[in-house]
């Protein structure tokens, strides 16, 4: 297990970050993702923490709250030393009735965080995120809130996910401005078969030095192994119950073609070559894996012992690589000259 420094701060995260989406199975969305309860989730806690997982992330919304309370009873009932675990956990959805009781306010981010810590039995949350985009909360309000939690010590970092690039450097720009506690992080979607956010995303995090947690790195499991071009799968397979994040079909599967053979070759499985493939991404700090069994959280852990070729990196980025898009197309053409005077002196 390699660890990463996290954003622009001083903290190293694993490059394997555990999921909990799986624990709980509350409400009929959650309860098709998974249902572990605590005991089942302590084995899982305990294996990736075993294997030198440091990096444990939630939300308020998993499970309608429970996935939070079973992560911090794992924790618990292993009696792991505080300082030896990172938990992130987020806030934006729904967790109540009231007409207040989800998005980015100073009103609901204030109740979220005594909540959250309440179910996961902690004095402070590691990395705090915002789980969406509010439109009707200005930015700064949520920036201000945060800071504030920050500096009351209820939280150490705070993050972002599912952000546009212009809404993050938005909210850069008014912590920066104003000296408030800055997003280190975005949560965000990123697979071989869905590389969207390396249009503006990604170079906006390089630029920025913001880190970059995967979620969904198996693309809802269509990355697994387990599905054909055909559209079969294995019976009660989560991606047959839930279909979801969307994907490009036909280059998802010319993409799992390429990730068979190169599976195939190693003998190993096609999931680990898909998180092997993030891993060897710059942008990535940390990829988050989820699993219903002991089984397939091994599988997953084991692909931090891949080490892809340069032929087989190539071939996996030209079978998955997205279309030209303007104004990708003419940033290519128009600054081909300055590239090649970097590389030529040796800054590139």
């Amino acid at each position: 297990m390699r660890y990463k420094k996290f954003g622009s701060t001083g903290l190293f995260v694993s490059e394997l970050c555990l999921g909990t989406m799986t624990f709980g199975g509350e409400g009929e969305l959650w309860s098709k993702i998974g249902s572990l309860q605590q005991e089942e989730a302590n084995r899982l806690v305990g294996r990736a923490l075993d294997a030198g997982v440091n990096f444990i992330d939630t939300a308020d919304v998993y499970s309608e709250g429970r996935s939070e309370v079973i992560t911090g009873q794992a924790l618990r009932d292993l009696k792991v030393a505080r300082e030896d675990v990172i938990i992130a956990t987020k806030v934006f959805g729904q967790t109540g009735a009231g007409v207040n009781a989800r998005g980015n306010s100073r009103a609901h981010i204030m109740d979220g965080v005594k909540k959250s810590l309440s179910r996961l039995q902690l004095d402070h949350i590691d990395l705090y995120q915002i789980h969406g985009f509010d439109p009707a909360t200005p930015v700064e309000e949520t920036v201000r809130a945060l800071d504030n939690l920050v500096q009351h010590g209820h939280v150490r970092y705070v993050g972002v996910s599912n952000w546009a690039a212009w809404q993050i450097m938005k909210a850069l720009g008014i912590a920066e401005r104003l000296g408030l506690a800055r997003f280190e992080s975005l949560q965000a979607y990123y697979t071989i078969a869905g590389r969207d956010l390396e249009r503006e995303i990604v170079p906006m995090l390089q630029s920025e030095g913001v880190g970059l947690m995967v979620w969904s790195p198996l693309a809802g499991g269509l990355l697994s192994g387990k599905y054909a071009r055909d559209g079969q799968a294995e019976a009660g397979s989560r991606r047959a119950l839930f279909d979801f994040p969307p994907v490009n079909q036909e280059r998802a599967y010319d993409s799992i073609d390429v990730l068979r053979r190169i599976a195939g070759a190693r003998g190993v499985s096609v999931a680990q070559v898909a998180l092997a493939w993030l891993l060897h991404q710059r942008a990535v700090t940390s990829v988050i894996i989820g699993a219903k069994r002991v089984d397939q959280l091994d599988d997953n852990l084991a692909a931090t012992g891949i080490q892809l070729t340069a032929q087989e990196l190539a071939e996996l980025d030209q079978v998955s690589a997205l279309p030209p898009e303007y104004p990708g197309w003419m940033h290519v053409r128009q600054g081909e000259y300055r590239r090649k005077q970097l590389s030529d002196a040796g800054a590139e």
